[in-house]
């Protein structure tokens, strides 16, 4: 892949991300209120809750630790994508999933001291968009690591559908 596809596929995802996340964010603090549930007794609902904490709202109320460790996330994110060991799209993308989503949550956290997190299964803490595609993001590179590049195999993820070699 050139590296002007690969920077267009890392932008896209990570703005995709971002700007979802935020605007559903926005939507959720602009028409519900705090603790408020729609529909209140689903088995999966939109909960507005915030979280001073890191992911599923552990270490709440730690936010100058969570946020050196959002800086050094996306450092390290960064440094992955700019100097990768491979060059594949699915690698690409798992990155832009995973950066879009620590700035998606970093954005919140400077800008409210907090983060806005509103689906919830009732079964796993409240979470947000950011959230998923960093989940997202962690499990397709693992999915690629465990599944797709095997030591000595082509650099390229092979294409979809392409004949096995």
């Amino acid at each position: 892949m050139s590296r002007i596809k690969r920077d267009a596929l890392f932008l896209l995802s990570t703005l995709a991300v971002i700007a979802l996340d935020q605007f559903t964010k926005e939507l959720v603090r602009d028409n519900m209120y705090p603790g408020q549930s729609i529909p209140p007794d689903a088995l999966v609902r939109i909960t507005y809750v915030t979280n001073t904490g890191g992911a599923f709202g552990i270490l709440q109320g730690q936010s100058l630790f969570i946020l050196i460790t959002t800086f050094v996330g996306v450092a390290a994110i960064l440094m992955y994508y700019l100097f990768p060991p491979i060059n594949s799209w699915l690698l690409t993308t798992a990155l832009g999933l995973q950066f879009g989503g620590a700035i998606g949550n970093l954005i919140d956290r400077i800008r409210l001291g907090h983060v806005t997190d509103f689906f919830d299964f009732r079964v796993w803490p409240v979470f947000n968009v950011a959230d998923s595609a960093i989940v997202t993001g962690v499990a397709v590179l693992a999915f690629f690591v465990f599944f797709i590049h095997r030591e000595g195999a082509p650099v390229d993820t092979p294409k979809i559908g392409s004949p096995p070699e």
